[in-house]
């Protein structure tokens, strides 16, 4: 987005006058702004005079008192880059286009798509095909259906680039208010990540909630991202699309592991944006993140006046991935002497009915309950409705006890009822007026702490001086990649300080007299470029024990070789040591994408890798912490600290190793194609790549390594 376009944003978002351009959707979408209570000019522009009703209408562009700063169009497809064209010469800001029939027909409106890209030159265009843009801060609306949202001096903005969603989260009952409600469409001209740039230093704005299906620029929203993650700003991001996306034809198992929804994952939790999967868990966890903050962790503490909640809290935060712990000794001892004898001691605690409005002493609880620390709250209290209102001065005190304690706890804390609509909207505002999130449902309330926690501990990080690392994106294209055969490989990981096994590049003469040297066991592999996946066809054999079988062997896989390509085979034989005792097995994959730019893939490796489907994905350049932490999320950690037992690994060896093969990646950048080290052999003292697989794009392409 270059400066005349910001600008025009700029006059989009903050406009003098508005016009409207087109017929029945125009019309109603001008009378929309004019009831909202814009206060500039709302001029119609159409062909028949009094169109617009008693609001000024034009015949024409051409005849506007002047270039306006918004404009609503909606006409016919075709028509829409000669009106596009008739605005610039006018000296129009910016346009949402409301007509539809462009680039999302396919080849079909292809072409109308680029003429009206052409005809938009340096104007702020949403669109085409967008329901439209509600403006609650200067209700400068541009919008052609009925909404229900109200005005706002502060709030989170939605962009989304379905306009139905749009639509349906306006007339939310969860005390979400918005300040800009903005359609994406087809991002002919403006994308998500030109909206997000430029929002985030608008003071209006305290969050966003995202609905994204594909996005245009990785690198500069990432950049957005990270600057609002700075300024604290949350994101909240509904992203479609998680079904397996990975290419079918995938060189390395890397390809089918980390398929696309996984980058936009590692990206989301490297950003610090908390992902939803539903409209109302990002209305809740924007709730969350807007009034309350983002927890730094997962540890909550909870209170209940009912058994029957305990429990359902249990299973929900299992299912979340937050952390109920138990109450130290002191914790208890302090709890026993403030509880009615008929309450156990325990987290999340129910109080018991006794204690039920009796504020003083329920603060008393809670104050002992979190002083072990913990990272967030939660209260779950189902509110009467106001005409049975004899019993809300309970709920009320027990509310103002839990306020208290939290405040002086310091952490984020939420209220929420178990039955969504048991939260009426006077309780809601009063506890957005104490900073406490008004939560409804306790399986949406527990879910949205757990999504909040993604930007709170990101948050954490920045604030604690770690600050995220740019993508490694050097690419944008694809140019044909080649494989190395795994001698080359194994050479070129070497290189870069990453175990391998000691051998011999040998042949079918010599391979016997190598495994001698090398000491027996040993494995031996066909070295051939053209067949990367060696077990399926036959060319490697493993736990040789003497220099007959060895001989042997080679002759064997020379043999499947031929077969296997159809046509006589180079004698080239690996001939490696037998790496033994072996713990457990990685997958050490790296793909350079053209958008998210290095990936690393860390999974469970071997033969049942895609089986398994134990994986987590980075992204380039991470820290030794970031590494740590997709480790340790694998169900494999359990075999390296010792499963039953067993020996232990040495953890920081194997981190030595994914540091040096992530700073290899990042060495070779543009070169690296992408790259599987499966398995990455782990014993209780070694780390050894005893299988690799490497493409590096050639070097004649258009771009050079």
């Amino acid at each position: 987005m270059n400066r005349n376009q910001q600008e025009n944003l700029r006059r989009l978002l903050t406009p003098r006058h508005i016009a409207f351009i087109g017929g029945e959707s125009a019309v109603f979408a001008a009378s929309q702004c004019q009831s909202g209570g814009f206060k500039g000019g709302i001029w119609g522009v159409n062909p028949k005079p009094g169109r617009f009703d008693a609001l000024p209408c034009y015949p024409s562009v051409r005849d506007l008192p002047e270039g306006p700063d918004a404009t609503f169009l909606a006409v016919p497809r075709k028509a829409v880059p000669q009106v596009l064209t008739d605005l610039r010469e006018k000296g129009g800001g910016g346009i949402v286009c409301y007509s539809a029939g462009f680039g999302e027909l396919g080849s079909d409106g292809e072409q109308l798509e680029k003429s009206l890209i052409a005809a938009c030159g340096d104007m702020a265009l949403a669109g085409p095909n967008v329901f439209g843009l509600l403006n609650y801060v200067t209700d400068g609306h541009l919008w052609p259906f009925s909404h229900g949202g109200q005005s706002v001096k502060r709030g989170p903005a939605i962009i989304s680039q379905s306009g139905m969603l749009s639509s349906y989260l306006l007339t939310n009952r969860r005390s979400v208010r918005f300040s800009y409600v903005i359609g994406a469409g087809n991002q002919s001209v403006l994308g998500v990540e030109d909206y997000l740039e430029h929002l985030i230093d608008n003071p209006a704005v305290n969050g966003f909630g995202l609905y994204i299906e594909t996005l245009r620029d990785i690198p500069r929203f990432t950049e957005a991202a990270n600057r609002a993650l700075e300024k604290g700003i949350p994101i909240v991001a509904l992203k479609v699309g998680k079904s397996d996306l990975a290419a079918k034809t995938a060189l390395t198992h890397t390809g089918s592991l980390a398929g696309v929804d996984h980058y936009y994952q590692a990206l989301f939790e490297r950003v610090g944006i908390a992902r939803v999967s539903s409209p109302s868990l990002m209305l809740e966890t924007l709730n969350m993140l807007t009034v309350a903050g983002g927890p730094s962790g997962n540890r909550l503490a909870a209170f209940t006046c009912s058994g029957g909640d305990v429990a359902m809290l249990a299973d929900c935060a299992d299912e979340a991935g937050l952390h109920f712990p138990e109450p130290d000794k002191f914790t208890q001892s302090r709890l026993t002497e403030c509880l009615p004898d008929i309450a156990t001691v325990g987290n999340p605690l129910d109080y018991t009915t006794p204690l039920w409005g009796q504020e003083q002493k329920l603060e008393s609880v809670f104050d002992a309950a979190l002083k072990q620390g913990y990272d967030a709250a939660l209260l779950v209290q189902d509110y009467p409705p106001v005409e049975l209102g004899s019993d809300r001065p309970y709920y009320q005190a027990d509310a103002m006890a839990f306020i208290r304690a939290t405040r002086r706890a310091g952490i984020p804390a939420a209220i929420c009822a178990s039955l969504p609509e048991n939260l009426d909207n006077e309780t809601q505002q009063t506890l957005i007026e104490n900073q406490i999130a008004p939560l409804q449902g306790i399986s949406e309330a527990t879910t949205a702490i757990a999504a909040a926690a993604v930007f709170g501990r990101a948050r954490q990080r920045y604030l604690d001086g770690r600050k995220n690392l740019a993508l490694s994106c050097n690419r944008s294209d694809q140019p044909p990649a080649q494989v190395l055969d795994e001698w080359q490989g194994k050479s070129l990981l070497k290189k870069f300080n990453i175990p391998i096994p000691n051998g011999i590049l040998s042949d079918s003469i010599n391979a016997g007299r190598d495994g001698t040297e090398i000491g027996f066991p040993v494995v031996l592999k066909l070295v051939n470029a053209q067949l990367p996946h060696k077990t399926e066809h036959g060319i490697v054999q493993l736990n040789l024990q003497n220099k007959a079988d060895l001989q042997l062997a080679a002759q064997e896989v020379i043999s499947n070789g031929a077969g296997a390509l159809g046509k006589p085979v180079e004698d080239q034989i690996l001939v490696e040591e037998m790496v033994t005792n072996a713990i457990a097995e990685l997958l050490v994959g790296i793909k350079n994408d053209p958008q998210f730019g290095l990936i690393m893939t860390i999974a469970s490796g071997g033969t049942l890798v895609e089986l398994l489907n134990d994986a987590r994905t980075l992204l380039l350049p991470a820290d030794r912490d970031e590494i740590y932490n997709a480790l340790s999320s694998l169900k494999v950690m359990k075999l390296l600290t010792g499963y039953r037992g067993r020996p232990m690994a040495d953890i920081e060896l194997i981190l030595d190793c994914l540091e040096a093969i992530s700073l290899m990646a990042q060495s070779l950048a543009n070169s690296l194609s992408e790259m599987d080290i499966n398995p990455l052999l782990i014993t209780s003292d070694r780390c050894v790549a005893a299988d690799a697989l490497i493409a590096l794009f050639k070097p004649n392409s258009d771009q050079s390594p």
